[in-house]
């Protein structure tokens, strides 16, 4: 069985960042799944289609030209061969994805590409339903969040340092509209597996939320 950590939990919560450490040092396989919704809603954008085309756009999902290559910086994602690792992370096609995200079929459609990624000697995997639906048996998952105004300091601090001009108030008003819509939405629900261990990283930096899970890791695979 390919050990697997899952790793969920709203928008800005850093998911992202940590799952990246984790899988650095145990050099596993990552899987950023929330990507495979922005790069789903970018496809769309760039298309023309309606988000109410749900039709088209779960074709569009099936047959999504995606690549991750893993870089000393992180995750590069390519689309149709073109770089789109700064691109996937605008604010709007954030939003975007977050609706894209509540179309059942569109679920269906990347669940099995998402299972894909389960590969020796193990899988890192963070999003929104990585631990309740995607890997339901998987031995370690961890529900990180954060206050909606801590999530908005660390996403305006990254816009920032990219030069992008941003409003902090605003930021915190999407967060916000963005976990209602996560956690409301008919199929997969942004919620904590039963058996998830929840993790408050408000207070917390990077280094002390990566060791802790990596210790958790040490102990349920017995590394």
């Amino acid at each position: 069985m390919i050990p697997i950590i899952t790793i969920d939990g709203p928008s800005g919560a850093g998911k992202g960042t940590i799952a990246q450490a984790i899988a650095r040092e145990l050099e596993w396989n990552i899987l950023d799944s929330g990507s495979l919704y922005r790069l789903t809603a970018l496809a769309a954008s760039k298309e023309g289609l309606s988000l109410d085309n749900e039709e088209a756009i779960e074709k569009l999902a099936r047959g999504l030209a995606v690549k991750f290559e893993s870089m000393p910086q992180g995750l590069k994602i390519l689309l149709k061969g073109e770089d789109v690792t700064e691109a996937i992370r605008e604010e709007q096609v954030g939003m975007m994805a977050s609706k894209v995200a509540a179309m059942e079929g569109v679920r269906e459609a990347l669940l099995a590409r998402q299972r894909d990624f389960a590969k020796a000697p193990g899988l890192v995997a963070d999003g929104r339903d990585m631990g309740t639906t995607v890997f339901p048996d998987a031995l370690l998952k961890v529900f990180m969040t954060a206050s909606a105004e801590e999530r908005a300091q660390r996403r305006y601090k990254q816009l920032k340092e990219k030069g992008i001009d941003v409003n902090i108030a605003a930021l915190v008003e999407d967060l916000k509209l963005r976990d209602e819509q996560d956690a409301n939405r008919k199929v997969s629900p942004l919620k904590p597996a039963d058996d998830a261990i929840f993790l408050d990283t408000t207070s917390m930096s990077i280094e002390q939320v990566t060791e802790q899970l990596l210790e958790l890791a040490r102990q349920r695979f017995s590394l």
